[in-house]
C-alpha cells in the first residue's frame, strides 16, 4: 500500500505544476478575455437601454407632440365652425330684414291697389249710376213714344 501512497504522491508532485498553470491560466483568462468581455457586454447592455430609453423618451415626445398637435386642431375647428356660425347668424340676420323689407313693400303695395281699386269701384259705380239714370230715361222715353204712338 505504501508503493501505490509513493506513487500517488509522484503523481501529486508531476501534477502541481500542471495545477500551477491552471490557476495562471485561469487568472489570465479573466484578466485578458473575459474582463475585456463583461466590459463589452456591459457596455452593449448599457447601449441597448439607453436606446431603449431614449426610443421611450422620443415616443413620450412625439405622443405629446401629437396631443398639442390635436388640441391646436380641434382649437383651429372651433375657431372655424364659430366664424361660421357667425356668419350664418349674419346671413339670417340680413335675409331676414330683406324679407320684412320685401313684406312691407308688398303690403305697402297692396294697401295701395286696395285704395286704387276702391276709387276705380267708386267711380265705375257712379259712372254706372249716371249711364243707368240715362239708359232709364232713354228707355222711358222711348216707351212714353210706343206709347203715344
Amino acid at each position: 500500500m505504501e508503493s501505490t501512497l509513493n506513487a500517488l504522491g509522484g503523481i501529486l508532485l508531476n501534477a502541481i505544476p500542471t495545477f500551477l498553470l491552471i490557476i495562471l491560466l485561469h487568472f489570465y483568462l479573466k484578466a485578458m478575455f473575459f474582463k475585456p468581455l463583461e466590459k463589452v457586454l456591459h457596455e452593449r447592455d448599457e447601449a441597448t437601454a439607453g436606446a431603449r430609453r431614449r426610443a421611450e423618451e422620443s415616443l413620450a415626445k412625439a405622443e405629446e407632440k401629437s396631443r398639442q398637435y390635436e388640441e391646436t386642431l380641434r382649437a383651429a375647428r372651433n375657431e372655424i365652425y364659430k366664424e361660421q356660425e357667425q356668419q350664418r347668424l349674419a346671413w339670417k340676420a340680413e335675409q331676414d330684414k330683406a324679407v320684412a323689407e320685401a313684406q312691407e313693400r308688398t303690403r305697402a303695395l297692396v294697401a295701395a291697389e286696395r285704395e286704387k281699386l276702391a276709387r276705380d269701384t267708386a267711380a265705375a259705380k257712379s259712372t254706372l249710376q249716371a249711364d243707368a239714370q240715362v239708359l232709364a230715361g232713354r228707355i222711358a222715353d222711348s216707351l212714353l213714344e210706343r206709347r203715344a204712338l
